[in-house]
């Protein structure tokens, strides 16, 4: 099958998706603005209103797109689209890249159809993602379709901290009786490598500790095989260690800070130090409690001062 093919029909089930969950309004806009919604060209766009018209979903009067009746499951084009455990993954990489990139920030609007086109997804894997978020307030649905990020308030972060602690201070005690797993010893030892790597050269890569907090904290979490654990994993990383990174006056010197503070605690598991491994823990979640706090103080005087 040729790309513009499998762009076509995964277009024409995107946009069932969006008639469904009442994204797309009737009569439809015009093929310009389609064509800019979905990222693809006016020729895909005619192709995907002639599928449907001919499926008896939409009719063409008086020179406009009108709905006859709701699309099912069986007008979507079956094995085109990505399995769904990997789009789950795209649209979460995608996501918090654009937070971590700072493309995204407090306060600001997106829309899940464009996010779902960026990210080459689903909209309705987009939606799914956030509504895990908004469960916890970390975002906002301000209408169908349109998300806020949410501007998080110093108290919300003091009683996520203590959340945190009690989290992660258990899953370490767990994971301090499983070091003959040898996956978990493997990767604490890789993860030891890489910090040590990144601590040498952190004055021009301080920016790739994203990559290495997120699998230093998930390593924690996961060796107590808790799937709640693993999603509460999801709004700490979120807030813990993107909020507090868009005030990047310092962000150098606090990520190296942290990566010399990982590497506390990687050393203290490998040597089998469950005190000294939670000592360290504690130093290093009180450490991310205090850059938040400073954070969402440099955010409130940007509010006072606007």
């Amino acid at each position: 099958m040729s790309r513009s093919q499998i762009l076509r029909q995964n277009t024409i089930n995107q946009f069932i998706t969006c008639i469904n969950n009442q994204i797309i309004t009737f009569p439809l806009p015009s093929l310009s603005i389609l064509a800019d919604t979905f990222n693809i060209s006016r020729t895909t766009v005619r192709a995907v209103l002639s599928y449907l018209i001919e499926r008896g979903v939409l009719i063409y009067q008086q020179q406009q797109y009108f709905l006859i009746r709701q699309p099912t499951e069986q007008d979507k084009i079956n094995g085109v689209l990505e399995k769904r455990e990997r789009q789950d993954q795209q649209i979460e990489h995608y996501f918090y890249a654009l937070i971590n990139s700072r493309q995204l920030l407090p306060g600001d609007k997106f829309n899940e159809i464009e996010i779902a086109r960026d990210a080459r997804v689903t909209p309705l894997v987009v939606r799914e993602f956030l509504l895990r978020f908004l469960h916890y307030g970390l975002i906002e649905n301000i209408s169908k379709g349109e998300w806020q990020l949410v501007i998080f308030g110093r108290d919300y972060a003091e009683k996520l901290y203590e959340f945190r602690s009690v989290l992660e201070i258990f899953a370490l005690q767990s994971l301090m009786k499983q070091l003959d797993n040898k996956m978990i010893w493997t990767k604490a030892k890789e993860l030891l490598q890489h910090h040590e790597k990144l601590a040498q050269n952190i004055s021009h890569d301080y920016k790739q500790f994203s990559t290495l907090d997120r699998d230093f904290h998930r390593l924690i979490l996961s060796a107590n095989d808790n799937p709640f654990f693993v999603q509460s994993f999801e709004l700490i990383s979120v807030i813990f260690h993107f909020h507090y990174q868009w005030d990047e006056r310092d962000l150098k010197e606090r990520n190296s800070i942290a990566v010399s503070e990982h590497i506390a605690v990687l050393k203290a598991i490998l040597q089998r130090q469950e005190a000294l491994a939670i000592k360290a823990l504690c130093k290093h979640l009180n450490t991310a409690k205090c850059s938040m706090r400073r954070a969402l103080g440099r955010i409130d005087d940007k509010a006072i001062q606007a």
